[in-house]
């Protein structure tokens, strides 16, 4: 049969989804060489045999019937089959299909031309039949295996891009706290100890903000636990809104209790942050009837740093920061204590 049609020439048909049929597309304008390879193959069950007479519509052809092995005959009417051979390796869809050369003659320098072009094989038409078979057969083989590992590669692809995606997904909720969305506590303790062995080695700065929601339980008791819970939320964004560079980090330490790391930060630094932290969450006015603090709700820090030495461990620095935390909330809440 003759085909015809763009048969989708732009798009690179899906192999994986291919039956992996033995399929012929003769590509020859003699009928009688047609009919004659037609005949042949028409014993052949497992062989489907396409026919395209017309060289200017057999890139379409082979896009629409997907050949295992393609049959192409030297010399054509206004074409030129060492162009058309051209033509299918430099197109995507087609560049690894195998090309058997049909040839009246056995010259070695046409044979040669036809190799370096990129054919496959190459068939003088005086051909015999078992012979001709054979080699349909030996060439779609080689094509269908190297169809079916591309598409097992693929999948293997697929699946490794797909687990490795569960996993990132896996890790983020590992380490993120459910409620907030920033880290958790238990990220909190293995960032603040990489990050201390990091100081450590460097002679670095290290500086903690440990800050408490005031007033939280008295918040509870007079507006519900879903409002606390939105109060949480909104004093988290805004303090991971605050901490902007890439290597600082908000967590959730605990309740009402929240944390913030800045590697190589000085205490003076960690107090200017912690100050733009209180004007932040006041900022936000979230109304706090119960508070005998402020009108709004507030928060109050404990600010430390040091540059650990070799005796020193990460809990002496959240001890230090829980002290000024505390000392904060003794000297009237709303306010950053530091360790100076």
């Amino acid at each position: 049969m003759t085909l015809s049609g763009s048969g989708g020439a732009d798009r690179i048909f899906d192999m994986a989804a291919h039956d992996y049929t033995i399929t012929v597309l003769l590509v020859d304008d003699q009928m009688l060489v047609k009919e004659k390879i037609r005949l042949a193959l028409q014993k052949e069950a497992d062989i489907d045999f396409h026919y395209c007479a017309d060289p200017a519509a057999a890139l379409a052809a082979a896009l629409e019937c997907k050949p295992t092995v393609i049959l192409q005959d030297l010399v054509l009417q206004d074409a030129s089959g060492l162009d058309l051979l051209a033509q299918y390796r430099h197109h995507p869809a087609l560049a690894d299909i195998p090309v058997i050369m049909l040839s009246s003659t056995d010259e070695p320098a046409i044979k040669k031309q036809a190799f370096v072009g990129g054919a496959n094989d190459y068939v003088v038409k005086s051909y015999d039949t078992i012979e001709l078979i054979a080699r349909i057969r030996y060439h779609s083989r080689f094509y269908i295996n190297l169809l079916q590992r591309n598409a097992a590669y693929a999948a293997l692809r697929e699946s490794q891009q797909l687990l490795q995606e569960k996993n990132a997904e896996l890790e983020r909720l590992t380490n993120t706290d459910g409620l907030t969305g920033i880290a958790n506590r238990r990220y909190f303790d293995d960032y603040l100890a990489a990050e201390w062995r990091r100081a450590q080695r460097e002679q670095a700065p290290l500086s903690l903000l440990l800050m408490d929601v005031d007033h939280f339980k008295r918040y509870n008791d007079k507006y519900g636990h879903v409002a606390g819970d939105d109060v949480l939320q909104e004093v988290a964004a805004a303090l991971d809104s605050v901490s902007r560079r890439p290597a600082d980090l908000a967590a959730r330490y605990g309740g009402e209790e929240f944390a913030l790391i800045l590697p190589n930060t000085t205490v003076e630094g960690a107090l200017i942050l912690g100050e733009k932290m209180l004007q932040v969450v006041l900022n936000l006015h979230i109304p706090h009837a119960a508070s005998t603090t402020h009108q709004w709700i507030t928060i109050s820090i404990g600010a430390v740093s040091l540059i650990p030495s070799a005796t020193d461990t990460p809990i002496d620095l959240i001890e230090r920061a829980d002290a000024c935390l505390y000392r904060a909330k003794e000297n009237g809440r709303n306010q950053v204590a530091a360790d100076l």
